[in-house]
């Protein structure tokens, strides 16, 4: 229960820089009265103001500062959640949100909105609409019950029944559905995503596999050849390396024709030698005949001997040379054959270079192909078959979530059917349907107003007399919808108390009968009111302050002195 206590405001609407203080707990009944802009609604929008930062009335939310002091707005309220004392400051320049439990001031980390939440959800639980249906009750902006859309009269239940819960619930449950169908319908996209790759993928696997065995079957077809090559090439090597080898025995004595053709060089150099040499003799002997030296004449006999020995010498030397020539020349006929030899094994040599040359660059184009072919088969055996792995590792995972997404779909729509307004808030409401028009017609009794009032689960009324002719609401004067009003209210206080949802010893009312309840109607009323006395602190604000001072027990009086409104 909320136990509201003491409410002061000041610099608010028509009240000055001192504070204007309430104590709503001490009187049972307690009657305001006062001049019309006197200030005596001033309360309800004051503690309006303080709860919801939103006034009672329709004034605009910067005209309730006053208008001579212009700041230092400030409205406070005290009171009590079972064990819990609570106050609120609230305050306009400066402005002020403050929310105090046992005296220590409440984290105001969050946000003004997110704060005022906090007040409303946990500490009142109780929004602005419920509270002006079931704690206050002004004749200026109040829309009763039965002049609401049927969505606000079944948000007013709701909140009465403490039924909030199942419309908080169902909200949350369509913003699971919503991200609930977004999650399947994406995950439903990224497995047609993956379907689709995989199966490019397989496809472009069989290509690859296709063009890779041909690729190896060209390469192989080329190493064959090669080797074949190589084969043919190997046997013209033996056959030139045979060859060279004959060549090669032919040249057996070639340095010993060599070694001949110099020794012979160097006798035919010697015979010449002799031969000048006597040639030498012959000439000075046939040129002198006197010796140069000794200047004695040379014997004519020694001469002829020696110049005959002489010629014969040559002779001999010179047959000795023709012989040396004879058999030099078949030596450089030799050595000339041995050069064609060499020439012949040099082409030899160099043709089994070339073609040994030819052998190692098809030996590297066999590793090259074979490199490949070994490239073309990992490539293949592991690129391909991780990503196709991959992806049916990552196809399963999606299969598994859809399910998953699929059976969350499932119990949110049972969910869904659960907490639609058609399910269970109307069985609730079905159980309450019957006591709230009991009650209801119980107050419509004790106001002499005899009629059967129902509501149905639509909150759809009907309304029969005593002799069972049908009725609308609109069909009656205003002074028996006021009595319609009240029932329902009364209702509302007795359904939030038996509830324990929105019970509090408040009731504010704002000239509600001034105009449109009889006096046999404001009697009946007033019994009313005596029988809510033991624990209801009830403030009625009219001006029939006549009629109903003796009723209650206390009397507030508002006045305007020099503008500013004073509580007497």
């Amino acid at each position: 229960m909320i136990l509201f206590k003491k409410l002061r405001w000041k610099n608010f609407l028509s009240t000055g820089n001192i504070f204007t203080e309430l104590d709503l707990c001490s009187n049972k009944t307690t009657l305001v009265v006062g001049e019309n802009g006197a200030g005596k609604s001033t309360m309800l929008d004051a503690l309006s103001f303080v709860l919801f930062n939103k006034p009672f009335r329709k004034v605009n939310k910067p005209q309730l500062m006053n208008s001579i002091t212009k700041k230092e707005l400030c409205v406070e309220v005290e009171f009590q959640v079972n064990t819990a004392n609570y106050k609120i400051i609230r305050g306009v320049k400066p402005d002020v949100f403050e929310i105090y439990k046992d005296g220590i001031l409440l984290n105001q980390n969050a946000k003004s909105k997110d704060y005022q939440e906090v007040l409303e959800k946990q500490i009142l639980k109780i929004n602005h609409k419920s509270f002006c249906q079931v704690v206050v009750l002004g004749s200026a902006t109040f829309q009763p019950f039965m002049q609401l859309p049927a969505q606000a009269r079944r948000e007013i239940i709701e909140d009465l029944l403490d039924l909030q819960i199942f419309t908080s619930m169902n909200a949350l449950l369509k913003e699971k559905i919503t991200s609930n169908s977004d999650n399947l319908n994406k995950c439903q996209s990224d497995k047609r995503v993956a379907e689709t790759q995989l199966e490019m993928l397989k496809q472009h696997e069989v290509s690859i596999q296709s063009n890779n065995e041909k690729q190896i079957e060209d390469k192989q077809s080329k190493i064959d050849a090669t080797i074949e090559l190589i084969d043919k090439t190997n046997n013209e090597i033996a056959e030139i390396i045979a060859t060279g080898r004959a060549l090669k025995e032919k040249l057996s004595d070639q340095d010993t024709m060599k070694d001949k053709l110099t020794k012979l060089e160097k006798f035919r150099i010697q015979l010449k030698s002799k031969i000048d040499n006597a040639q030498k003799t012959i000439g000075f002997f046939h040129d002198h005949d006197n010796c140069p030296t000794c200047k004695q004449g040379i014997d004519h006999e020694f001469k002829e001997q020696t110049i005959q020995n002489k010629t014969s010498q040559i002779t001999e030397i010179e047959e000795g040379l023709n012989k040396l020539e004879s058999e030099r020349k078949k030596v450089l006929e030799k050595l000339d054959e041995y050069s064609k030899i060499n020439n012949e094994l040099h082409d030899y040599n160099l043709q089994l270079s070339q073609l040994n040359t030819k052998i190692s660059g098809w030996n590297e184009n066999i590793k090259n192909w074979k490199d490949e072919i070994a490239s073309i088969r990992d490539d293949n055996s592991q690129s391909n078959v991780e990503k196709i792995t991959d992806i049916e590792t990552s196809l399963k995972t999606l299969e598994k979530v859809f399910n998953e997404l699929h059976e969350e779909k499932t119990v949110l729509a049972a969910a869904g059917v659960i907490l639609k307004d058609g399910g269970i808030k109307a069985k609730i409401i079905k159980q309450y349907v019957p006591i709230i028009n009991k009650l209801i017609n119980k107050y419509l009794s004790a106001m002499d107003f005899f009629v059967q009032f129902d509501l149905n689960e639509q909150f759809e009324e009907t309304i029969k007399s005593r002799f069972r002719d049908a009725f609308s609401y609109a069909s009656f004067s205003e002074g028996e919808k006021m009595r319609i009003n009240l029932a329902i209210l009364f209702t509302w206080r007795a359904l939030a108390k038996l509830r324990n949802s929105i019970n509090t010893n408040l009731l504010i009312m704002d000239e509600v009968f001034d105009s449109s309840l009889d006096s046999n109607g404001t009697e009946e009323f007033l019994k009313i009111l005596q029988s809510l006395t033991t624990d209801t602190n009830t403030f009625i604000i009219s001006h029939k302050q006549d009629q109903l001072y003796d009723k209650f027990e206390k009397v507030i009086k508002f006045e305007k002195h020099k503008n500013f409104s004073k509580m007497v």
